[in-house]
């Protein structure tokens, strides 16, 4: 008569997801109010200007703006968003001035 034995059982087999932390804007990286910069667990990296902290301590840009990370000789980081003024937006398109930005657009939209 033929025995076979019956298949063990395991306690391996699981595993929990990802939590898919880390930064998600880098330096220099244009953001919008509420966007999320950094998904973390604690608090390795500080917030700074215009950027607000999560109860799971994610940082999150308040105002719209320009991603900025400092870090510290005391050995912490932290991430700030800086607003660009009409200036600086401007002259990052080519424009010599705002007033000329507003004057090149204004001509586009009556001609």
């Amino acid at each position: 008569m033929a025995h076979k034995k019956g298949a063990g059982s395991t306690k391996n087999g699981r595993d929990s997801n990802a939590q898919r932390l880390g930064i998600k804007e880098n330096h220099g990286k244009f953001v919008l109010s509420g966007q999320i910069i950094v998904r973390q667990r604690g608090t390795k990296i500080k917030p700074g200007i215009n950027v607000g902290v999560g109860k799971d301590h994610t940082l999150y840009a308040t105002k719209e703006g320009t991603v900025n990370y400092k870090y510290s000789k005391a050995g912490y980081t932290s991430v700030s968003v800086s607003q660009q003024i009409w200036n600086q937006i401007s002259t990052n398109l080519g424009y010599s001035s705002w007033e000329s930005l507003l004057q090149s657009v204004s001509d586009k939209t009556h001609s």
